[in-house]
């Protein structure tokens, strides 16, 4: 079949070359668009198809010019210039100058058009699911200053926003207007972050609480894990309670208020950036049903308004399908502790002695590597689900699809990317009983439990992992793919077409190839980034820093796609990033909430404090000369009485311990909650209402001192408004007066 086709076009597929005008050239520029179709699956039926579906094009007006290799048929797309004078004539106000048709505009009317239903029922996406069309993209133009951009020597120099703009459109340009701000911000962030963290280091050392682990050689801790274990003496914690006071001190309260702040302030004075750059591309007044009409009715001039349309039976059964899918995020997540249990019982057999004293180090990054396999697996199932529920909802418009895709899916990232994390910060350790008395699961396996220097360690791990894997795995292969994937297309592809302008198409052609999507899952990739640097920085201050050298690469990479390694991007047009700044906000508010969580419950700075001012010397009116956290470890620690194990013959060690000291706060008669417990559980609470309401007015403040608008902005537009006045004045009769 391939042999009889590649003598000529397939029945049907006949079309006569397009007619080149006076003046015209035949320069690959000129197309607005090119289709593409494999010869090798041209059936007669497939053939008609085709047919019928570029005459369709040819009576609204389109040129379609037909070539052919070997392989591949292309089809040139043209729209004449009526296409683009009813547009014009549209969106053209009273007393206004008509408005300019730039190339990315021809192209998404195009594009628009081509999408649209034809006659015979057929849209581009069904021809191309039925082997009709393979596939239709916009072509790639020279441009020079976005092949400079486009490098990795250029990544330190300001982005080109306006050229990004008149090649990929608007929304394209704000996404990189966004990220290069959002890298800005990022620097004193990132400065702060750093500095808290090595101030730790004054602590390495000097810390009183680092001091007495290091010389408590006599505290002997409980088994961890089950009978048969051997005692471990406390000072051998002594290196991990150094590390710990990295990021788990004084600091890390103030840079969880200053990254509050500063996340109000970095959305704040981006919402005025992108009023000064909308107000330069003149879009500030632009309105986006308006645009989206306008284009239903260049296709249809019989397009009838679909009005706005909710039902509540529909909108229930989104939520509950919703619920249930988060539920199983949960479960996920649940299956993740199933496996570090197990882990932890796997990695204490004999077999592997060398692991004997990190246990919890190997399960926790072993954990932390099949949470971000469950991550990239859940991805493709999250976008597949959030798709069939906005099916259900039958969004009006596609920005409305775009806005409600937005939310579900991010929702469904949401719970997949951080419940681990909720589990390490919040539950991990705290619901396991006490030595003697252990919760197991099944019955047979103890739960895990939090680091012997403490839970903060868990949770930092754990960010450090993940995030370090996203940030660096990730970007390789989001580089290493594409580019990959291009040079092997380009090797197969060796012969030479006689026709640069049929040469021009198969470069695109061979370009990896974009969707919808394309751009929406960059956006994605930085919201989740956004998160971690702003959720759970408490734990970890070094995530801006982090954020800062990826989003450095991140904004090359994305640049090197877009220009050299993909297919043109159909441009849109946009005056905001859309419902990703509803999305930002969200995420600064819940920051608010975790990080006051964090310091409250799974931070130690609490029980310091309360150890400081109530139960330590200072506490007692001792000298000044005395510090203020001597003898906290010892406080902080429960006495367990080795005779009340159950089977303490199987226990391993000296038959002469009679004590041993665990994490915690209980009696040593009774092991039930102390005093010092609920006194702690009390003032904890109440930190989590201060901190929360404190750092939340602080944002209200740094929202309301930032205006989202710059008065030059508004002085702009209410100059324009009063000029507009001023013509109709002077352009109407005259009255005289009564």
């Amino acid at each position: 079949m391939q042999g009889e086709e590649s003598a000529g076009p397939a029945e049907g597929d006949s079309l006569p070359l397009m007619d080149m005008g006076p003046g015209e050239t035949e320069a690959s520029e000129q197309w607005d668009c090119v289709l593409v179709a494999d010869r090798s699956q041209s059936s007669p039926g497939r053939a008609r198809r085709r047919r019928r579906f570029l005459e369709r094009l040819e009576r609204k007006g389109f040129q379609v010019k037909a070539m052919e290799d070997q392989e591949k048929l292309f089809f040139g797309i043209r729209a004449n210039s009526g296409v683009f004078s009813l547009y014009r004539t549209l969106l053209r106000e009273p007393g206004e100058p008509t408005p300019t048709v730039q190339p990315t505009t021809r192209i998404r009317i195009v594009n628009f058009v081509l999408n649209k239903e034809t006659a015979e029922g057929d849209t581009l996406e069904d021809l191309v699911k039925d082997g009709v069309f393979e596939i239709s993209f916009p072509l790639h133009e020279e441009e020079r200053r976005l092949k400079e951009w486009a490098q990795w020597r250029s990544i330190f120099r300001r982005q080109p926003i306006d050229s990004i703009r008149d090649y990929f459109g608007e929304k394209v340009a704000l996404y990189f207007a966004w990220l290069g701000w959002y890298t800005a911000m990022l620097a004193p962030a990132a400065a702060v972050g750093l500095v808290i963290f090595l101030s730790g280091f004054s602590l390495f050392h000097a810390s009183q609480i680092s001091k007495e682990i290091c010389e408590a050689h006599d505290v002997l801790l409980c088994p961890r894990g089950d009978h048969g274990r051997r005692f471990q003496r406390l000072s051998d914690t002594c290196t991990f309670a150094k590390l710990t006071h990295l990021f788990d001190n004084d600091g890390t309260v103030l840079f969880a208020a200053f990254m509050a702040v500063w996340a109000t302030v970095f959305l704040e004075i981006w919402k005025r950036k992108r009023a000064e750059v909308v107000l330069h591309w003149d879009l500030y007044g632009w309105d986006e049903d308006q645009e989206e009409m306008a284009l239903e009715l260049i296709n249809c001039p019989e397009y009838k308004l679909q009005p706005q349309r909710h039902s509540y039976l529909r909108s229930a059964a989104i939520l509950v399908l919703s619920l249930l899918m988060i539920c199983l995020m949960i479960g996920m997540a649940h299956l993740l502790v199933v496996y570090r249990v197990l882990a932890a019982a796997f990695f204490r057999t004999p077999a592997l002695p060398f692991l004997e004293e990190q246990v919890t180090t190997a399960v926790v990054a072993s954990g932390a590597l099949l949470h971000y396999v469950t991550i990239v697996f859940m991805t493709k199932i999250n976008k597949y689900v959030a798709q069939k529920l906005c099916d259900l909802e039958q969004p009006r418009t596609f920005s409305e699809r775009e806005s409600q895709f937005t939310i579900k899916f991010f929702t469904l990232q949401f719970f997949a990317h951080f419940s681990s994390l909720i589990y390490i910060a919040f539950i991990l350790g705290r619901i396991n009983g006490h030595p003697g008395k252990s919760v197991r699961l099944a019955g047979l396996w103890k739960l895990e439990e939090c680091h012997l220097s403490g839970c903060m360690m868990d949770l930092f791990v754990q960010m450090a992992i993940i995030m370090g894997l996203k940030q660096t795995l990730s970007n390789c292969v989001e580089y290493l793919v594409p580019w990959l994937a291009l040079k092997l297309r380009v090797w197969r592809q060796r012969r030479t077409c006689p026709d640069p302008e049929l040469r021009g198409w198969k470069r695109n052609y061979l370009l990896n190839p974009v969707n919808v999507f394309s751009l929406f899952d960059e956006f994605m990739e930085m919201m989740i980034q956004y998160g971690f640097t702003t959720i759970f920085v408490a734990a970890f201050p070094l995530a801006p820093l982090l954020a800062l050298f990826s989003n450095l690469v991140e904004i090359r990479l994305d640049a090197i796609k877009m220009v050299r390694l993909q297919r043109r991007l159909v441009p849109r047009k946009a005056k905001d990033i859309g419902t990703w700044l509803q999305v930002l906000e969200a995420i600064g508010v819940l920051a608010v909430i975790a990080n006051g969580l964090v310091i409250a419950f799974t931070s130690e700075f609490i029980p310091r404090l309360v150890y400081k001012y109530r139960y330590g010397p200072c506490g007692q009116g001792a000298r000044a000369t005395v510090d203020c956290l001597t003898g906290y470890v010892n406080h902080s620690l429960s006495v367990f009485h080795t005779k009340d194990f159950r089977d303490p013959v199987q226990m391993g060690g000296s038959e002469n311990v009679t004590q041993c000291r665990y994490r915690d706060y209980r009696n040593a008669h009774d092991y039930r909650f102390s005093e010092q417990f609920w006194f702690l559980l009390a003032i904890r609470l109440a930190f989590v209402i201060l901190f929360e309401h404190v750092a939340l007015c602080s944002k209200l403040i740094a929202a309301w001192f930032v205006p989202d608008v710059p008065q030059s902005v508004k002085n702009k537009v209410l100059e324009e408004k009063y000029c507009r006045l001023l013509e109709k004045m002077c352009s109407s009769p005259r009255t005289t007066d009564v």
